[in-house]
């Protein structure tokens, strides 16, 4: 029951959803997010943070950056569903889309982004 609560709570705001989306197919620093979303960055962190204690995301540390990505297939089942349900949800959603693209933009131009 804690898992799904927690996965329930981490996914009921806008910009959590958002993140778990771009971070399918992706590993994105703290930076990167924030210029996706352009949010505060004390709001990212704080999004970052629910996440993260969903174990919906993992993160590691490269540096002075940390980069997260969606939590592997070792999470508990509750999560990895939470994961597919925004994924299968988001499919054809235009915020979802522009983003996806935006985050593809993002990565591309990643040195430049994330240096020292």
């Amino acid at each position: 029951m804690r898992d799904f609560m927690a996965a329930a709570k981490a996914l009921s705001d806008e910009g959590r959803v958002r993140i778990v989306a771009a971070l399918t197919g992706h590993e994105l620093c703290v930076c990167e997010l924030i210029e996706l979303l352009q949010l505060a960055p004390s709001t990212v962190s704080k999004h970052l943070s629910l996440l993260k204690q969903a174990r919906i995301i993992e993160g590691r540390r490269s540096g002075r950056w940390t980069y997260y990505r969606l939590a592997d297939d070792d999470a508990p089942v509750e999560v990895l569903a939470a994961i597919e349900w925004v994924r299968s949800s988001l499919s054809d959603d235009p915020v979802a889309e522009r983003d996806s693209e935006r985050t593809s933009e993002i990565v591309a131009r990643r040195a430049d982004a994330c240096s020292d």
